[in-house]
C-alpha cells in the first residue's frame, strides 16, 4: 500500500530527475545486468558502444550501478561526454559507479524505470536478469500501446535473446496474444557496428 511518504518520494523522484535531464535532447539509454564482470565481452562491448555514442554527441543514461551500467557510463565518461546514472536506494546499498558526470538516486523502482525511458529515443538492451527484462518489456508495452512514440530498440546478442524471441513466437504470437508487428518493435544485433549503422 502506498502511503503519503511514498507519494512524496515519487513526486520528488520525478521532479528532481527531470530537472537533471530535461536540458538534454540526444539521449541513449543502455540497460543490462549489474552482475557482468569487467573482463566480459558484454562489458567491453558496452563500453565501446557508449564511447561511440558519446563521440557522436549522445548523452549516455544508465541505472548508474555496476556491470553493464558501469561499462556504459565508463565509455561515455572516458570519452569526455555526459554520463548520467539513475541509481536506486536498496536495503543492500547499490553504490553509484565512479563514471558519472551527473546522477540521481531514486526511492522507487517504477519511477526510476519511467525516467530511464521517458527522455530517450534509442535503447540498447544487453543481456541481464529480471530487472533488465522488466525494463525491456515495459518499454515494449509502452510503444506497442502507443503510450510513447516509436523508438529504436536494440537487443544485444542473438545467442542470448533468440530463445526469448522464439518463446514470443511460439507461445504468444501463435495464440494471438501479440501481433506479428509487435515482433518488429525491436532489432537483434551482434555488434556495435550494427547499432552504429542503424542510428546514424
Amino acid at each position: 500500500m502506498i502511503d503519503r511518504n511514498d507519494l512524496e518520494h515519487i513526486h520528488s523522484d520525478i521532479v528532481e530527475s527531470d530537472k537533471l535531464i530535461e536540458k538534454y535532447t540526444n539521449i541513449v539509454t543502455i540497460f543490462g545486468s549489474a552482475r557482468i564482470a569487467e573482463n566480459s565481452k558484454y562489458y567491453q562491448d558496452a563500453k565501446k558502444l557508449a564511447e561511440r555514442f558519446s563521440k557522436s554527441g549522445y548523452v549516455v543514461l544508465t541505472g548508474g550501478g555496476p556491470g553493464i551500467m558501469e561499462a556504459s557510463n565508463r565509455g561515455a565518461f572516458e570519452s569526455g561526454g555526459e554520463s548520467i546514472g539513475f541509481n536506486i536506494e536498496l536495503p543492500r546499498e547499490q553504490s553509484p559507479n565512479p563514471y558519472l558526470t551527473r546522477s540521481y538516486t531514486f526511492h522507487k523502482f517504477f519511477t526510476r524505470k519511467f525516467m530511464l525511458i521517458k527522455h530517450s529515443k534509442i535503447f540498447v538492451v544487453f543481456p541481464g536478469g529480471f530487472g533488465t527484462l522488466d525494463e525491456l518489456f515495459t518499454l515494449l508495452v509502452l510503444v506497442q500501446t502507443g503510450k510513447m512514440e516509436r523508438v529504436k530498440i536494440f537487443l544485444y546478442d542473438s545467442n542470448f535473446f533468440n530463445p526469448m524471441v522464439e518463446f514470443l513466437r511460439k507461445s504468444l504470437l501463435s495464440n494471438g496474444m501479440i501481433s506479428k508487428e509487435d515482433l518488429e518493435l525491436f532489432q537483434i544485433v551482434d555488434s556495435i557496428d550494427e547499432v552504429a549503422t542503424e542510428t546514424k
